[in-house]
C-alpha cells in the first residue's frame, strides 16, 4: 500500500507505464472466482442436458460480468490505498455470496443470487462515482457507466422480491442493460483506452482459472473410477484437449486490439475482444464438465447422447470463438489459423452428430485429434524459415 488514503488515478496506456502486471490484490480477488466457476460447473454436472446448459450459461454471465466490471475499473483507475482495498474486499464478499447461491440459483436461492449480484454492482458504482469526482477528464465515461450499471442493479434488486417467471425476465433485462452500457460511452472510451499490456494479462488469468477447472474435472473423473486402460487413455485425451486450448490461446495473446483501436480511432475491436471471451470461457468450463462426464461413464458402453453433445459442443464453441478472435485480429491476426479453428468446430460438431453408439474413449479420442492438429499447425506456421542467398547478392 503506497498511501493510506489516495484518490483514484488514471492508469491507462497513455501513462508512463510501458509494462504493467496484475497486482497482488487483483490476484487475490481472482481466487473467489475459482470457487464461483467450480460451483457453476457443479450445477452443470447435475443436469447434463440442453436446459441444464442454458441454465449454466444464464448464471455464468453475471459471474463473468462481475469479474469484467472490477477488472475494467482497475485497469483504468486502480489505486493501492485503504479505501480501494476495502471496496475490493466488499466485492469479494458479494462474489462469495454469488458462489454460495449458485447451486440453486434458478430455484430457492435465486433471491440470494440476485441480491448478491446487485450489491456487487453497487460497490462498482461507488467506485466509478468516486473516480469521476477525482478525475474530471474521466467524468463523462464514469457517469455513463454509473448510470447504466445503476439501472441494471435496481432491476436485479427488484427481482429478488418478485416471483418467477418475471424474476428471470428482470434478470435478462438487467444483463442486457449491463452488457450494452459500455456501448453508450464508446466516444469516451477512445480517450481512456485500457492498458495494452495489463488487460490481456488479466483476461489470460481468468482463462487460466477456467482451464484449471477443466484440469480438476479430469482429476475428479479419474479419482472416482477404477483405474483401467480405457479410463487412463480417456483421461490423457482430456488433458490433451485442455492443453491444446491453452496452447492456441496463450501462444497468440497480445495487446494488439488496444493498439489498433488507438491507431484507427475505433473502439469496436476492443468490444469484439471483450465479448468474444464470454463464449470462449463458457466453452472451456463446459468442456471440463464434458470431460469429467466422459471419464465417469462406463467405458465399455456407448457414451450417452447428452454427454457427447456437451463435450463436442463446448469444444466447438471454444474453437469458434478463437476463430473469430483470429479473423478479426483481436489475437494474432491470421486467416489460416482462423480457418483451422472454425474447421475444428465443424469437425467436432460432426462427431456429435454421427458419433452415436461410440465408446466414451472413442468419442474423446476423436475430439482430441482436431485439437492436436491446431497445435501442430501453429507450430508449422511459426517455424523459422531460411532463405538461400546467392553469393554476391
Amino acid at each position: 500500500m503506497t498511501n493510506f488514503l489516495q484518490p483514484p488515478r488514471l492508469r491507462t496506456s497513455e501513462d508512463s507505464e510501458e509494462h504493467r502486471h496484475a497486482t497482488w490484490l487483483e490476484l487475490f480477488y481472482d481466487l473467489v472466482f475459482v470457487v464461483a466457476v467450480s460451483q457453476l460447473a457443479h450445477n452443470l454436472e447435475e443436469d447434463v442436458s440442453l436446459s441444464g446448459f442454458l441454465g449454466f450459461v444464464f448464471l455464468f454471465i453475471p459471474v463473468w460480468w462481475s469479474w469484467i466490471g472490477t477488472t475494467m475499473y482497475a485497469n483504468r483507475f486502480d489505486s493501492d490505498d485503504i479505501g480501494r482495498r476495502l471496496l475490493v474486499a466488499l466485492q469479494m464478499l458479494t462474489v462469495a455470496a454469488l458462489a454460495v447461491n449458485i447451486h440453486y440459483g434458478l430455484g430457492e436461492s435465486a433471491p440470494g443470487f440476485a441480491l448478491s449480484y446487485a450489491l456487487g454492482r453497487a460497490v462498482l458504482i461507488v467506485e466509478y462515482v468516486r473516480a469521476g469526482i477525482h478525475i474530471p477528464a474521466a467524468r463523462p465515461l464514469t457517469t455513463r457507466y454509473a448510470t447504466g450499471f445503476t439501472i441494471a442493479a435496481v432491476l436485479w434488486l427488484l427481482s429478488a422480491f418478485i416471483s418467477p417467471p418475471w424474476r428471470f425476465v428482470l434478470w435478462g433485462v438487467g444483463i442486457v442493460v449491463d452488457l450494452v452500457t459500455p456501448f453508450t460511452a464508446t466516444k469516451f472510451q477512445l480517450k481512456l483506452l485500457p492498458h495494452a499490456s495489463h488487460l490481456p494479462e488479466r483476461f489470460g488469468l481468468f482463462t487460466i482459472i477456467v482451464l484449471g477447472e477443466a484440469i480438476i474435472a479430469v482429476v475428479d473423473g479419474v479419482s472416482q473410477q477404477k483405474w483401467d486402460v480405457l479410463s487412463v487413455i480417456a483421461a490423457i485425451f482430456g488433458l490433451c484437449i485442455a492443453f491444446s486450448l491453452w496452447w492456441v490461446y496463450f501462444d497468440n495473446l497480445g495487446g494488439t486490439p488496444i493498439q489498433t483501436a488507438r491507431a484507427e480511432g475505433k473502439i469496436s475491436i476492443v468490444a469484439i475482444w471483450l465479448y468474444t471471451h464470454l463464449p470462449l470461457v463458457i466453452g472451456i468450463a463446459a468442456a471440463g464438465v464434458g470431460v469429467e462426464e466422459v471419464l465417469l461413464s462406463k467405458q465399455t458402453l456407448p457414451l450417452a447422447d447428452a454427454t457427447r453433445w456437451l463435450l463436442c459442443g463446448s469444444v466447438g464453441l471454444c474453437y469458434l470463438a478463437l476463430g473469430i478472435l483470429h479473423r478479426t485480429g483481436v489475437i494474432r491476426y491470421c486467416k489460416i489459423r482462423s480457418k483451422y479453428r472454425i474447421g475444428t468446430t465443424v469437425v467436432v460438431i460432426a462427431i456429435a452428430l454421427f458419433g452415436k453408439g461410440l465408446l466414451p474413449v472413442a468419442v474423446i479420442g476423436l475430439v482430441t485429434i482436431p485439437c492436436a492438429v491446431q497445435v501442430v499447425q501453429d507450430l508449422y506456421q511459426s517455424r523459422p524459415t531460411t532463405r538461400l542467398v546467392e553469393p554476391g547478392i
